[in-house]
């Protein structure tokens, strides 16, 4: 079994977490921002260093790849994104970065024998934090190979008109025409060159650590759905319209919120999770009784069976009227369970349980780039604990001998797939 370097890793996430510090132990790294450039540099500098070949593609997705022993074999690639949501912490995602470029250093360090060129590889775009929606590359890249279902969210042209949060009038398109690694669409991953990804990443919950483990057998991503609840009230002065004639669209709202928790949780399923994370209010004064409330449900769980559970419940919302106000429920989105390649689970099963790192399979409730590649390559994950579960915050930490022990498990799985028949 081959190991990773803890030096080499300690100096790396302390160099990234330099680019887009925010002031409090974290990053705020915008995909194609001019922090992101720094953390490209940064990784073409250093993999230009072991004589690593630079590529890029039309959504400036980077490649950095040393060649095997067989020309013609296919690459094996790790892959994660540099990107980060407004005051993230230093692991989210650079960690999948940071990990694949250990391993190719490691590889060429120690003259580790391999067949299949290896990749380190840099997704753009996928937090979509500035330019919705997440995991933008991924799935535009992955687009003709995923369900016909999904593939209105990420059609190239629509894409391409993602408009700025903090800019409206610039869009992603536009952005990206001017960005220093924007390259050619010929250098996009695929089928046809590409044996397998691999992605490291933070579990971003608490899972792991409750269990007293280090490191996640990832097997599937958790499908999803998203609904928009609304409610139609009746706008009026707060100070002169009675109470019982009141049409309130906040308090049937709250009122359903309510109703919607008693029931999902009546149904009994521990690993089932759902959450109201955003809302719209009309018209947001303090003396006008609202006339609309607007709240999204995300529900999140591995069985399309228990999903369906859950849509029936929705369904009934519409069925009654709540504090005098109609209820419309409107389906967002939605994925299947995405499970990943069995083969690279096993050698990742295999890689960890010889190296003695306390371990679990894991299922991921958090989407990631992963998930869509596997429509079109073989694809696995792997996770390292979070100190407290947390992420998407400027607290998120893993200890430098967990980061470095993840991405020797990755290393020697990555080996196993090299000898492993194409």
């Amino acid at each position: 079994m081959y190991f990773c370097d803890l030096k080499r890793m300690e100096d790396k996430i302390k160099t990234f977490a330099k680019f887009g510090d925010a002031g409090h132990g974290g990053v705020t790294r915008y995909s194609l921002s001019p922090e992101s450039i720094l953390a490209r540099d940064e990784f073409v500098k250093r993999m230009t260093a072991i004589g690593a070949t630079i590529e890029t593609d039309d959504l400036a997705n980077m490649y950095a790849t040393i060649p095997g022993s067989d020309p013609n074999a296919k690459r094996i690639v790790m892959a994660s994104h540099c990107d980060s949501v407004k005051n993230g912490g230093n692991y989210d995602g650079i960690l999948g970065v940071m990990g694949a470029m250990e391993v190719l250093e490691t590889v060429v360090a120690e003259s580790i024998p391999h067949k299949h060129p290896l990749t380190a590889m840099i997704w753009t775009n996928e937090e979509g934090s500035e330019f919705p929606p997440c995991m933008m590359s991924s799935g535009t890249v992955s687009y003709d190979y995923m369900p016909e279902r999904f593939r209105d969210n990420f059609e190239f042209n629509k894409m391409m008109a993602s408009r700025s949060i903090l800019d409206p009038e610039m869009t992603f398109g536009e952005k990206l025409s001017t960005f220093k690694y924007k390259g050619d669409k010929a250098n996009r991953i695929n089928p046809d060159q590409y044996k397998a990804m691999f992605e490291l990443h933070i579990e971003q919950g608490p899972i792991l650590e409750d269990a007293g483990k280090d490191v996640g057998v990832v097997t599937c991503v958790l499908g999803q759905m998203l609904y928009r609840i609304k409610f139609y009230g009746q706008a009026a002065h707060a100070g002169t319209f009675p109470m019982k004639k009141r049409k309130d669209a906040f308090y049937a709202a709250s009122e359903a919120l309510c109703y919607l928790h008693e029931e999902i949780d009546k149904l009994g399923h521990e690993d089932l999770v759902y959450t109201t994370g955003e809302v719209v209010i009309h018209p947001c004064v303090n003396t006008v009784i609202p006339d609309f409330f607007d709240f999204s449900i995300d529900v999140r769980h591995e069985n399309p069976e228990v999903l369906n559970q859950v849509r029936e419940i929705l369904a009934t919302l519409e069925k009654r009227e709540w504090q005098g106000c109609k209820c419309e429920v409107v389906l967002g989105w939605n994925r299947d369970t995405v499970y990943f390649d069995e083969k690279l689970i096993d050698h990742v099963r295999e890689a960890v349980a010889e190296s003695d790192i306390p371990y679990m399979e894991i299922k991921s409730g958090a989407g990631h780039d992963a998930q869509y590649i596997s429509y079109m390559v073989p694809t696995t994950m792997i996770f390292v604990v979070s100190k407290d579960g947390l992420s998407h915050t400027e607290v998120e930490y893993t200890t430098p001998e967990q980061c470095t022990n993840s991405v020797s498990v990755m290393l020697n799985a990555v080996l196993k797939a090299d000898k492993a028949d194409d």
